[in-house]
C-alpha cells in the first residue's frame, strides 16, 4: 500500500446483488461506499486489505490480498442488511 496504510480504513462488511456480486462496503466507521467509490478510495490509498482487480469485462472491482486467512476475504465476510443501506 501507500503512506496511509498505518491510517486506512477497513471493510467490515459488504453488499451483494442478487447474483451475489458484491455491489457496496462497509468501512469499519460504519460509512457504506458503493463498489465505484471503494474502488477510488483503496487507488487514494484509504482502504487497506485490498486491490485493485480488472474484470475480463474491463470492469475495476476489489480483491483481498492475499494470505492463509479465509476469514478476511471480502466473500467471507459478514453481508449487509438492505435494511441498513435503503
Amino acid at each position: 500500500m501507500n503512506k496511509n496504510e498505518g491510517s486506512a480504513h477497513i471493510i467490515s462488511r459488504v453488499a451483494k446483488d442478487n447474483q451475489g456480486e458484491i455491489t457496496a462496503y462497509e468501512l469499519e466507521t460504519g460509512e457504506i461506499v458503493s463498489k465505484e467509490q471503494a474502488v477510488l478510495l483503496v487507488k487514494q490509498g484509504s482502504i487497506g486489505g485490498v486491490s485493485v482487480s480488472t474484470s475480463k469485462k474491463g470492469e475495476e472491482f476489489l480483491r483481498s490480498l492475499p494470505d492463509q486467512n479465509k476469514a478476511n476475504n471480502l466473500d467471507s465476510l459478514p453481508v449487509i442488511d438492505d435494511n441498513d443501506i435503503y
